[in-house]
């Protein structure tokens, strides 16, 4: 399932996490310590927009911001997406960020 996206344009790397920050697998550009660091880096990122995600729920409230699905970071370069427990990265002047979102959300309800 995970190596179908990267037949996605612009995906360079895909890899999974436990909920505790361990690399499950990943596939693509990354070597082993990379995805490493992906996946660590995407745990922290999920409690970071949980906890925000949290506040806007307490302070609006309004239904429906927790738990959130996913989260984007953009940047020039790369774009980094994830959805539940999958992180991508991608090549933000080749992939589809909506795209690849879908396919994430797709993969994560396996």
């Amino acid at each position: 399932m995970l190596k179908r996206l990267l037949a996605l344009d612009g995906v360079n790397a895909i890899c999974q996490f436990r909920d505790d920050g361990a690399f499950v697998e990943g596939y693509g550009l990354l070597d082993q310590p990379q995805m490493e660091h992906l996946a660590r880096f995407a745990l922290e990122y999920k409690r970071i927009v949980q906890g925000n995600a949290d506040q806007l729920s307490m302070f609006t409230q309004m239904r429906g911001w927790t738990p959130p699905r996913g989260w984007i970071v953009r940047a020039a370069q790369g774009t980094v997406c994830s959805v539940g427990n999958l992180v991508c990265l991608v090549d933000t002047a080749e992939g589809s960020v909506n795209e690849v979102m879908q396919e994430l959300n797709e993969a994560a309800t396996y």
